[in-house]
């Protein structure tokens, strides 16, 4: 499917097709994820790494704006809704 983007990173890495699709697949589903998938999932790493929620999302609503596809701008009350319902 997304041949070109395969032949190209064969010829510029190490990588075999297989790999290289494999790759490419990997990377369209972590930014395919939805806003609210992904402020869920970042929440939780951020929370691991021992972050508290007010630092957590300052952290998140400055991540979104490096979206592949930047959601709108979101008010932190917002992205603990997204969280916490």
């Amino acid at each position: 499917m997304h041949d070109e983007l395969v032949d190209h990173l064969t010829r510029s890495t190490p990588l075999g097709r297989g790999e290289a699709l494999r790759v490419i697949q990997d990377v369209l589903a972590y930014f395919g994820d939805t806003t609210e998938v992904y402020v869920r999932r970042r929440h939780r790493e951020l929370q691991a790494q021992g972050l508290v929620n007010a630092e957590i999302f300052e952290q998140i609503a400055a991540d979104l704006g490096h979206r592949a596809v930047a959601p709108p701008d979101l008010t932190l009350r917002q992205l603990r809704r997204i969280v916490y319902g």
